[in-house]
């Protein structure tokens, strides 16, 4: 969560730069982001981190998160001209260059010519993640919903995971010590930019901390084929699920608890959940694509 800045009234509208050298040092923000490694080093280091593509910078606009500049190439100077305008009025400096500068900067062909940079804000608490989800209010007969993710390194798994929580309105997203971080660029742009708007924060330790997301109200229901080899944790279907999460005197919502593809949940995590929920499927098929089972189980427990 983040709180949206308001702009201060005298602040002035930020300048627009033209700028026609690659070796410009005020770009060196913008540069290579084809370097993972590389841009992890330097996002942490300047605690930064780059929104690309039309609506993901949009959105960028409607979040909490601090502008720093926007980058763009000569032609959506004029076709992204309200975005320009917009980033202007937060105060905060449009750099102008060719499209052959500007994807000799990043590292390739920009889609649409439109690149930000945001400052990173301090990671947040879980407990003020889980506060702020069990406030927030929700539909008539529907439960609260929380996502958990262990274990997952693809940023585009975890941008698409964003994008079906904001889709089902779910209040949160909480990672475990070893999954990707959420504001890696390709994160951002498969999200298409909804990873900005959904809170997320670390849940450490793991997996005792799945403690706390049960003190808070939420039944820890873990997506996967089976429950842990002799945990005792009950096998349920989706319908039974949403229809105890539905029922009178149940708890605050449910945290859906996801692993990586391949290897799935550890013994660990499921042992640590309430109940253990699977999606039926045909014979011979034993997966699904990490955030397509998340949505199809979102909907089940979430839809009318």
């Amino acid at each position: 969560m983040t709180d949206a800045p308001e702009r201060p009234p005298d602040v002035a509208p930020g300048p627009i730069v033209e700028v026609d050298d690659p070796d410009d040092p005020r770009l060196d923000l913008y540069r290579d982001l084809n370097d993972p490694a590389g841009r992890v080093r330097l996002d942490g280091e300047q605690s930064i981190f780059v929104v690309e593509g039309r609506l993901a910078v949009d959105r960028l606009l409607t979040s909490g998160y601090t502008v720093r500049s926007l980058l763009v190439d000569g032609h959506q100077l004029t076709a992204a001209g309200d975005l320009v305008a917009a980033y202007r009025a937060r105060g905060a400096p449009v750099f102008v260059g060719s499209r052959a500068l500007v994807a000799g900067t990043v590292g390739f062909a920009l889609h649409r010519g439109v690149v930000a940079v945001a400052e990173r804000p301090a990671p947040l608490d879980p407990d003020r993640l889980l506060a702020h989800a069990t406030g927030t209010p929700v539909r008539v007969g529907a439960p609260q919903l929380l996502v958990v993710l262990e274990g997952l390194n693809d940023h585009e798994n975890i941008g698409a995971l964003f994008r079906n929580a904001a889709a089902f309105a779910v209040a949160g997203v909480l990672l475990d010590p070893t999954c990707g971080d959420p504001l890696y660029r390709r994160s951002i742009r498969v999200s298409v930019g909804h990873v900005l708007h959904v809170p997320f924060a670390r849940l450490v330790p793991w997996p005792a901390g799945l403690d706390q997301v049960r003190a808070a109200g939420f039944v820890v229901a873990a997506l996967a084929p089976r429950p842990a080899a002799d945990s005792g944790i009950p096998a349920v279907g989706l319908g039974e699920l949403k229809a105890r999460m539905s029922g009178p005197g149940h708890l605050v919502g449910l945290a859906l608890l996801v692993g990586a593809e391949g290897p799935g949940l550890t013994e660990r995590a499921l042992a640590a959940s309430d109940v253990v929920v699977s999606i039926p499927m045909a014979a011979g098929v034993d997966s699904l694509n990490v955030a397509t089972a998340a949505a199809i189980a979102l909907h089940a427990i979430a839809g009318s």
